[in-house]
């Protein structure tokens, strides 16, 4: 069959990479380069070349096995990772999860009452959130939920909004949307509500773009880059594809694998199915900024983490954290290399290497329900299949997955 692939993030790469061989396939990507947001930047260090990862970066053992997979399959490999994380404020607020000096970095906290009880509330919350995931209601919002729980004010926005603002990417007001049980299960899935048997993380070696490379390698030919397709047409003998600046193209079948709002743009005839499903996931725009500015690390070094969140005096309507690099990656270098995003203000300009925007999926209530009606429009009986991480949590376990199950419809399997 003549099948289109429509995106060359990780669902996008992974279905094509099963497919290429039984099908005559072509793959479209609307930037200049392929692989979405995983997005390595080479820098020259004056001595070497280092490769940082501004998007995707690190992965685990327990929640990413399809992936794990891929990659084993690929030749690609992979090394341990540090997955740590700190707050801190504009004042004298910080701690990290780094160790106990890391906690107390800012060792006045050894005698405040309200930074006490901000720790002493974490095994209240991992016992409440295990319990939520056993069996609690499904719909309640994560405000709600706190607040029946009665959990402190310090906790809730110095410990919990920024994690898991920091692990969606997204505004931390939105989050008092989110459902409750929803946040939950992923803490859970991660080993979040327990201090033993965490998964271990890895970051792949020499960057993340090696397995993309290793990925196209046998379709590097089928890819056209800086060719967005602006209009999807099905029609009772296969679908058409008009590219900007192409002649339109039939094909037999088309895999979108753009994020669910793009998609529902390009369609020229959605359903009302589609256009109820793909609109229920919106999308967060935030700017990442890789650079070299250490002030944006914590004031203290033993504070400083893998991720490290920024409260801000006024509220911001996206997240703002750091990446810190040498320590995610394993870079041994001099210079401190990180990614900082949605504080640009924040950051020496004479520092900065590269500005890259990425949008995030953010979920709600009619997300997550969506997410359970991706059969009501994908498959080959419409001839579009939609293949995406927005289907899942929004990581790059789940674009595989979604790319499996959009393979499998081709009768090919990892």
């Amino acid at each position: 069959m003549r099948v289109a692939v429509i995106g060359t993030g990780i669902s996008g790469l992974t279905a094509a990479y099963l497919l290429h061989r039984e099908h005559e396939l072509t793959v479209f990507e609307a930037a200049p380069r392929v692989g979405g947001h995983t997005h390595t930047v080479s820098f020259d260090t004056g001595v070497r070349t280092v490769e940082l990862d501004t998007g995707f970066i690190v992965f685990n053992d327990r929640n990413y096995q399809n992936f794990e997979r891929l990659l084993t399959r690929i030749g690609v490999g992979w090394q341990p990772s540090d997955m740590s994380f700190s707050v801190s404020d504009a004042r004298d607020f910080e701690y990290a999860s780094t160790s106990l000096a890391g906690v107390f970095a800012n060792r006045s906290h050894l005698g405040s009452p309200t930074f006490l009880r901000m720790l002493a509330e974490i095994p209240r919350f991992q016992r409440a959130a295990r319990e939520l995931v056993a069996g609690g209601d499904e719909q309640i919002s994560l405000r709600a939920w706190l607040a029946a729980r009665r959990f402190g004010t310090t906790f809730v926005e110095r410990l919990l909004v920024p994690q898991v603002a920091a692990v969606w990417s997204a505004d931390p007001r939105q989050l008092w949307s989110m459902p409750a049980a929803f946040v939950a299960q992923f803490f859970d899935n991660h080993g979040m509500l327990s201090l033993r048997n965490r998964p271990r993380w890895r970051t792949i070696i020499g960057g993340s773009r090696r397995y993309v490379e290793r990925l196209t390698s046998g379709f590097q030919d089928r890819i056209r880059v800086d060719a967005p397709v602006q209009a999807i047409t099905r029609r009772p003998d296969g679908v058409e594809l008009q590219a900007r600046g192409q002649e339109p193209e039939h094909f037999d079948q088309v895999i979108i694998a753009t994020h669910s709002d793009q998609a529902l743009e390009l369609l020229t005839d959605p359903s009302w199915r589609e256009r109820e499903i793909l609109s229920a996931i919106p999308y967060q725009p935030n700017e990442a900024i890789l650079h070299t500015d250490v002030t944006l690390l914590p004031r203290r070094r033993s504070a400083w983490a893998s991720w490290n969140y920024h409260l801000t005096e006024a509220p911001r309507p996206q997240t703002t954290v750091t990446y810190h690099l040498n320590r995610l990656q394993q870079l041994d270098e001099e210079r401190q290399f990180c990614v900082t995003l949605n504080l640009s203000e924040r950051i020496d300009p004479r520092l900065v290497i590269k500005r890259i925007a990425y949008s995030h999926p953010v979920y709600t209530p009619d997300g997550v329900a969506a997410q359970a009606r991706v059969e009501e429009i994908s498959g080959p009986a419409g001839r579009t299949h939609y293949c995406g991480a927005y289907w899942g949590w929004g990581f790059h376990e789940d674009g595989v997955r979604s790319a499996l199950r959009v393979a499998e419809s081709f009768g090919v399997s990892l």
